[in-house]
Order: C-alpha cells, then sequence, then structure tokens
C-alpha cells in the first residue's frame, strides 16, 4: 500500500479469498484493506497512539441521519461523556480533498454536533474547530491531542 503522511503503525495483513485484509483494533476483526481503509487505519493508530485518544472512545462508520437519508460517518471520537468530540472524514490516497469532500463532512456534522472536524485523504489533512453557537470554524494546523474533561 501506498506510505502515507501519517506515523506507521504494526499492522496485521491477510490473504483470504483473493482479498487482502488488515486486522481492525476498533471492529475487533480483519476488514477488506482498500485504499480508504489504509487511511481509515492510519488515522486510528495516530489518534490513539500519538495523540492520546482512548480507543474505546472511538467508533467506525456509525450510522446517522441526515435529511431522511442513512449516513456513515468514518471515524468519530468521543469526550469521557459520550458527546462527539472529533467528526473523522477518510479519503483514499487518490481523491483530493476538495470544497465538495469538506462541505460533505460539514454536512454529517451538522447533525452529529462535533467541534473538531477532520478531512484526510492521508497525505493532506484539513482540521476545523468548529463554534456552531457562533456559526464560525476555525482552520486548525494540526489536530488537538485528547484532553480528558473533569
Amino acid at each position: 500500500m501506498q506510505a502515507l503522511n501519517l506515523p506507521p503503525f504494526d499492522y496485521k495483513v491477510t490473504n483470504s479469498g483473493g482479498n487482502i485484509l488488515i486486522w481492525d483494533v476498533l471492529r475487533r476483526k480483519h476488514v477488506v484493506l482498500t485504499p480508504e481503509e489504509w487511511v481509515r487505519q492510519h488515522v486510528v493508530h495516530y489518534l490513539t497512539g500519538h495523540l492520546g485518544y482512548p480507543l474505546g472512545l472511538l467508533s467506525l462508520e456509525r450510522g446517522h441521519a441526515y435529511n431522511q437519508r442513512r449516513k456513515r460517518t468514518d471515524l468519530c471520537a468521543y469526550d469521557a461523556h459520550g458527546k462527539p468530540l472529533l467528526l473523522v472524514e477518510c479519503k483514499a490516497p487518490s481523491v483530493p480533498i476538495t470544497a465538495a469532500v469538506a462541505m460533505q463532512a460539514a454536512t454529517y456534522n451538522q447533525t452529529i454536533g462535533a467541534p473538531l472536524l477532520l478531512l484526510t485523504n492521508g497525505l493532506e489533512h484539513h482540521c476545523w474547530r468548529v463554534d456552531f453557537e457562533q456559526r464560525t470554524n476555525e482552520r486548525l494546523s494540526e489536530v488537538p491531542p485528547y484532553v480528558a474533561a473533569g
């Protein structure tokens, strides 16, 4: 798989029925290794191994409703009280992070309400702090580390 602009991690892959599978620590099973999954697994390991996000507070591909449609978020990190903290939208490295991708993630976040939003294709990363009350967003230079609230 392609080298990404994220720290490497110790991954386990296997072959099954012609598919390459990667072990997913969140789902606790092997999943098909697509380019997008490669990015998602890197992000999970980056958040947990480098930024202190607890593994137990991450959720992959959780369904939610938006405009009476079922949508799936790639990854969501929660705070200690179960409130969404960081919404992550992962794309394959070949998919550029465009205004349309940002709009898709911002639209999903209207229902989720995470104060942090990360868009990544593994090569470029865009992170924002979203203030829903002020209806503003601030571009961040990096993903903030997890801070446990009391």
